[in-house]
């Protein structure tokens, strides 16, 4: 009974801040409440007994994912009304999606699959049983195809993203050491001469 309650308690509080990640203008504040949104997700998990999942959870993305987001939202000058412009004319694309999404999710819930035995969550379980252990196991045998597609993908976008930061096309203010070097005195300095102002 009382895991129940701190089942739909942590679940409550993953919903209304995942609805606020996408409600709130300030990104600030949207950044905040998806790490909130974390912590619920990391909660729920260890109610399922995947303490593994959940300590990685936490300093994977709310240590270092969300500390970096952070810093970029509040580094950055992003124009808020130039963001705002395009909110009512892609409203009904995102209501559309979203309710397909519910739809999605409910027949997926509602269905027999997750019935079965094999997916019941064990309540006695041995001495030396290890949640790392098992998911290592079964994330590098059943699923060791998917997870190197995962990491080929990974791979391909951090080269796409290093490729288009050193782009030559990007204009930077940067100088050639070489350059500033052979630079004279009078391309440094110009001496500009002004009549002088009477005080009155």
């Amino acid at each position: 009974m009382i895991e129940q309650l701190v089942f739909y308690l942590f679940g409550a509080v993953l919903l209304i801040s995942a609805s606020m990640v996408v409600i709130m203008r300030n990104p600030v504040h949207a950044a905040l409440f998806l790490v909130l949104a974390f912590f619920s997700s990391a909660a729920i998990w260890l109610l399922l007994q995947a303490e593994f999942l959940a300590i990685a959870l936490v300093l994977v993305y709310v240590g270092a994912v969300m500390v970096l987001f952070l810093f970029v939202v509040m580094m950055l000058d992003i124009n808020l009304v130039a963001l705002r412009e395009g909110f009512a004319r892609y409203l009904p694309i995102g209501l559309t999606i979203a309710i397909l999404m519910v739809i999605a999710m409910g027949l997926v819930v509602s269905s027999d699959y997750f019935v079965g035995d094999e997916f019941l969550v064990k309540r006695t379980l041995a001495d030396d049983y290890s949640n790392t252990r098992e998911l290592g196991l079964t994330l590098y045998t059943e699923y060791l195809f998917q997870f190197e597609v995962a990491g080929a993908i990974l791979l391909v976008a951090i080269i796409a993203a290093i490729s288009l930061s050193m782009s030559k096309l990007k204009i930077t203010r940067s100088k050639e050491p070489g350059d500033q070097v052979l630079v004279k005195k009078e391309q440094r300095l110009r001496i500009v001469k002004m009549k002088a102002e009477k005080s009155s």
